[in-house]
């Protein structure tokens, strides 16, 4: 383990994260390699009364550090047990690390959009994933948990050895410990049937209503969401996308790969598409497949809303607020939820709002402007929603949503003042 200080080589490489709108402001980061170093380096914190904080990529990074940082991205080691269908994941692992040893044995951890994403922290704050629909919550599939508790203890946590602490970490997430790795459920898909279509500004108002209604045919085997994406007119961009705002269907289905062309028929009816991709797709490639997310550092501004329904008689009005021809541009997405995700996992856990039908998320820019005009779209939806997704809170904002019912948030404050 290494000790960095402000104004030391590498301090600032180590306080970087994947989110460049905040900096961290620590006294000291701890730049761990195993749970052994992070025992010592909360130890470290608690003797010289400094807070802790934890970064692993920093895609969610809010609230800058102004104690220690524990930074956990060399804790990157994978083990899979085929027998099993299980996968222990060290803190520091990002899916990609994870996909890429899961591959092997035809097993599919409940991962999400982006490869380059934080494992852990994307499980117990939820984790919504390309097979969420059919599986439920990547947090619902948590098996164990190591972590570090504030006296600098290692212990393992499952339902049965502390069943509070077991139940508020797997969607609490933060609060409880510094988790230094868990066991993971894997299931048996190798391949998905999946990809998307991008529709021009033409079509936008047929497409997001079209996508309402075709939601509500679809099968648990299949996940899908709509993003609504103003593309740069830069090289790398496909030539039919470059420059222009664009609705991009994104589909992923588990199930047989006839059932699930005949399944995407549908979409091509909304409008006139400007690029089509769809086929049958490694489990471990879908992501980046599919999505086709941004890997590049950068800053932003994010937030959500879990909404009961997303009403056709909204369609005008959004565009207005987040379409082509919006005062501030604006990159928004409607996931479609439900399904398994919408029942109570075998072993409980501090996941809420489980109720939703959709997840509305907007992104922009970090500045003041932007994030007045997202609160805008979320005004527009507020008699639908439920609250807001812990996974996808970017910035340091005023929580207008809750996380959590107010029974968990109580339970919740309660364990973590425990």
């Amino acid at each position: 383990m290494t000790y960095l200080h402000p104004g030391e080589p590498g301090f600032e490489d180590e306080a970087a994260g994947f989110q460049t709108a905040f900096r961290h402001e620590a006294k000291v980061i701890a730049a761990v390699e195993n749970a052994e170093d992070v025992r010592a380096a909360v130890r470290h914190a608690r003797e010289r009364g400094l807070p802790v904080a934890v970064q692993a990529t920093g895609h969610g990074l809010t609230t800058p550090a102004t104690g220690l940082l524990i930074s956990t991205r060399r804790m990157r080691g994978v083990r899979v047990d085929p027998v099993t269908r299980t996968a222990w994941v060290e803190a520091g692992a990002r899916w990609k690390d994870v996909l890429a040893e899961t591959r092997e044995h035809g097993l599919a951890p409940l991962s999400g959009s982006g490869p380059g994403v934080g494992a852990v922290s994307y499980s117990l704050g939820g984790g919504v994933g390309l097979l969420a629909r059919r599986f439920g919550f990547a947090a619902d599939h948590v098996r164990r948990v190591e972590l570090v508790t504030e006296d600098g203890d290692l212990v393992e946590v499952t339902a049965e050895s502390d069943p509070d602490l077991f139940w508020a970490i797997r969607g609490g997430r933060s609060g409880f410990g510094v988790v230094t790795g868990l066991e993971l459920a894997l299931f048996p898909v190798a391949t998905l049937f999946g990809g998307g279509l991008y529709f021009g500004p033409e079509s936008l108002a047929d497409v997001l209503r079209g996508f309402r209604e075709w939601t509500a045919t679809v099968p648990e085997e299949l996940t899908s969401s709509i993003g609504m994406v103003p593309m740069p007119d830069v090289p790398g961009v496909p030539e039919p996308l470059r420059g222009k705002h664009v609705a991009h269907v994104r589909v992923a289905h588990s199930g047989d790969p006839a059932e699930g062309e005949r399944l995407v028929a549908p979409l091509r009816e909304l409008g006139p598409p400007l690029m089509e991709r769809f086929g049958e797709i490694p489990f471990a490639d879908a992501a980046r497949t599919i999505f086709s997310e941004p890997d590049t550092p950068h800053g932003y501004y994010g937030d959500t809303a879990l909404l009961t329904d997303f009403p056709a008689d909204t369609t005008e009005r959004f565009l207005e607020l987040a379409g082509p021809d919006a005062p501030i541009g604006l990159v928004t997405e409607i996931r479609h939820l439900g399904g398994a995700l919408s029942r109570p996992p075998e072993v409980p856990n501090a996941v809420s709002h489980r109720e939703a039908r959709y997840q509305l998320m907007v992104l922009s820019g970090p500045g003041a402007a932007e994030h007045a005009a997202q609160e805008e779209v979320f005004a527009e939806v507020e008699p639908w929603t439920l609250g807001r997704a812990l996974n996808f809170a970017y910035g340091d904002r005023p929580a207008v949503r809750a996380f959590h019912s107010p029974e968990v948030e109580r339970r919740l404050a309660e364990l973590r003042t425990r």
